[in-house]
């Protein structure tokens, strides 16, 4: 499993805290190993796996706050001022973009050969 100094010294992240770092390096790992199950995974450099899952880690990190947090905020108060602005689309978490930002996180850094 790719290890959160390799996450903050090797690929430079610093999105996804350490105590976070398990949880979705676990799933990161788990969607690159299925991907090498199903597909036709290379890699064309040492520690591009990893690259990829610290990749996907921060994309699922990334999806995790963006559900936590509800959406966008379209209206503020504080103390006797206000202000709205317009609804703003919220971006998309659906489990299809999910797919498909991993997938293209993990070929950032992998060769993925689907095959016909």
């Amino acid at each position: 499993m790719t290890d959160f100094n390799f996450y903050s010294e090797t690929y430079c992240g610093s999105l996804i805290p350490a105590d976070a770092w398990d949880a979705v390096c676990r799933d990161a790992e788990a969607q690159m190993n299925r991907y090498e199950r199903i597909y036709h995974v290379s890699y064309p450099q040492t520690g591009s796996r990893n690259m990829a899952v610290c990749a996907m880690a921060e994309a699922l990190y990334e999806f995790a706050q963006l559900q936590d947090a509800g959406g966008a905020v379209q209206s503020v108060s504080v103390g006797n001022v206000s202000e709205n602005r317009a609804a703003v689309a919220a971006p998309d978490t659906s489990a299809a973009a999910q797919a498909a930002e991993l997938y293209r996180r993990a070929g950032l850094y992998a060769d993925i050969y689907r095959g016909c």
